[in-house]
């Protein structure tokens, strides 16, 4: 984590997340290093459909559609934070943590993660086996970070 810190200051880049699934451990986890301040822009954890279309602009068509943990709803959060944060990194998680609520298509451990610098983007799609809540948000926010650290360098 000191390590991306590090490489972000040096960088002069600053991040941004909007975050479901993982209800703020990301913003947590970064926020639990010294001179995170530097590289921190805001997080804001958009927890219920309501949330992603107020704040961020999510299209309750795409929610209908496609449903809250889907490629797409992570994509227009991802491009939704974009808009309304100074970071040059924009960071969205939307997934199902458990470890109730999964189904066949959408089973528990299901997450997407956005990233997205300049013209850079992209949506990961991840199935993390552990059926343990607070393991698969912990899983999300170190992939989160690992991909952070890959679209920074």
């Amino acid at each position: 984590m000191k390590s991306l810190i590090r490489l972000l200051t040096k960088k002069k880049l600053k991040v941004a997340f909007a975050e479901s699934c993982t209800g703020g451990l990301l913003a947590s986890t970064i926020t639990s290093v010294n001179d995170a301040s530097k590289i921190f822009d805001l997080c804001l954890v958009t927890y219920s459909n309501q949330a992603k279309i107020k704040f961020l602009k999510v299209n309750q068509n795409i929610i209908k559609k496609y449903g809250a943990v889907s490629h797409e709803c992570c994509l227009a959060m991802v491009n939704g934070l974009t808009k309304i944060s100074k970071a040059n990194i924009n960071v969205s998680i939307t997934g199902i943590a458990g470890p109730k609520g999964g189904t066949r298509q959408k089973p528990v451990g299901l997450v997407y993660i956005g990233v997205k610098k300049g013209n850079k983007l992209l949506v990961n799609k991840y199935l993390f086996k552990s059926k343990n809540r607070s393991s698969i948000r912990r899983a999300s926010v170190k992939k989160a970070l690992s991909l952070v650290l890959s679209i920074a360098k």
